[in-house]
């Protein structure tokens, strides 16, 4: 029997007419889209294709996609069309899907322009500590998407939450990509989702990034995708509140975290997957 329960205060997110629900255990929420806005027709290829695929099985979804990579290691890396292009970009895919929207910020000066396009916005697992970042994401309402940094405990993440509830927000997620193990390696401490969640805010296991090797592809980071099926298996068992992954229509060709990106083709067969499984220990 998993040990996650119902939480005593749910997080909710209302989008046109649609009620996303974490931590009540009546479903799962999947984020799940690019890395990256490549280009707005890449993105809305991707997205209509993952509404299709929920649609059928009536799994809440969230479009996820960066609109700018702050934190790529080579100075080469590609980052995005730039912040004005991008989030109009992303406008103009949320309303023709007819999806909410998950996207990151990274300085406090990003807060305002993304908050009028994101339906949840991200602090990057660099940046959770960032108080300043925190507290002015945590004002738009928004609902927060926490990753936890690669170099802190799970149990450490209580201080974010209380950071964030602090400047009056509890509509707080928290997710797990996996924790530094020497160089160029990443490994994930399943009973942390656990300790995570017993701060009393749902819990979301980003599946790709888990996976990644950083720094471990000459200058950039490197991946092993054929293990995101295995850590979303043993985190569903495990139990969490939603799965977050990155998918491109050519991981071998895409700008940014292709490696760790799930083949669009491959989507349906991954998410049948989750889904079995949390059928096992919530239905």
């Amino acid at each position: 029997m998993t040990d996650f329960k119902p939480l005593h205060e749910t997080v909710q997110l209302d989008f046109q007419g649609r009620t996303y629900e974490w931590g009540s255990g009546r479903n799962w929420v999947l984020f799940a889209g690019p890395d990256i806005i490549e280009d707005e027709g890449m993105v809305i290829e991707v997205a209509q294709e993952l509404k299709r695929l929920t649609d059928a099985k009536k799994i809440p979804w969230i479009l996820k996609c960066s609109f700018d990579k702050a934190n790529r290691q080579s100075i080469g890396s590609f980052r995005g069309p730039g912040m004005k292009k991008a989030l109009d970009g992303l406008g103009r895919i949320k309303s023709k899907v007819g999806c909410p929207v998950l996207t990151d910020v990274h300085e406090t000066i990003q807060v305002e322009a993304v908050a009028e396009v994101a339906d949840v916005i991200q602090i990057p697992a660099f940046l959770c500590r960032q108080t300043d970042l925190v507290v002015d994401v945590a004002r738009t309402g928004r609902v927060m998407h926490i990753k936890k940094g690669q170099f802190m405990a799970p149990s450490d993440m209580a201080s974010i939450v209380k950071k964030a509830e602090a400047a009056g927000n509890k509509k707080i997620l928290l997710c797990e990509r996996g924790t530094t193990f020497g160089y160029h390696r990443l490994i994930n401490d399943m009973t942390g989702l656990v300790e995570m969640r017993e701060t009393g805010k749902p819990v979301i296991m980003d599946i790709t990034h888990s996976t990644q090797l950083p720094g471990a592809a000459d200058g950039k980071s490197g991946g092993r995708r054929q293990m995101t099926p295995a850590l979303a298996r043993a985190a569903m068992a495990v139990g969490v509140d939603g799965i977050f992954v990155e998918t491109h229509p050519n991981p071998d060709e895409a700008l940014c975290d292709g490696p760790t990106s799930i083949p669009l083709n491959e989507m349906g067969a991954l998410i049948d997957q989750i889904e079995a499984v949390w059928r096992t220990h919530w239905v």
